[in-house]
């Protein structure tokens, strides 16, 4: 698992998810949970840690106003500094072709709303043994 440490960056337009999502967050001993709106909000944010304590895991919703959490994926992964920054997705969308474009865009992980703190847990279990490994 991840250290409770770990700088997250929580992105979703919906003020009640950021809440819950916080709340297991904080519940698995996470103490650095920082949240942003939507991805145009979260972009700067990103961008301006990543030269002095870059958040180390991003969790994004995928619909949102402004920036779309595949907009911000892409955005992630093209910048030097931040393309290995882990990305999961939580979102309602499970169709497969918006699942396979995450994954092509470079999504470490995905989570189908609504989920559960076990699920949310596992998965990032899942996650920080990926990054272990590279």
């Amino acid at each position: 698992m991840f250290p409770a440490e770990t700088r997250i960056l929580l992105v979703d337009d919906m003020t009640t998810m950021r809440k819950l999502v916080r709340r297991c967050l904080t519940d698995l001993g996470f103490t650095s949970v920082t949240e942003a709106d939507d991805g145009e909000t979260a972009w700067p944010m990103l961008e301006s840690a990543a030269s002095t304590i870059p958040f180390q895991l991003i969790i994004s919703d995928w619909n949102m106003p402004k920036m779309q959490g595949i907009q911000l994926l892409k955005k992630v992964r093209a910048n030097e500094a931040l393309k290995t920054v882990p990305f999961i997705f939580l979102t309602a969308e499970t169709e497969k072709t918006q699942v396979m474009d995450a994954i092509q865009s470079g999504a470490t992980n995905y989570i189908s709303k609504p989920f559960t703190p076990q699920t949310l847990k596992e998965k990032l279990a899942l996650v920080h043994a990926q990054v272990q490994k590279k």
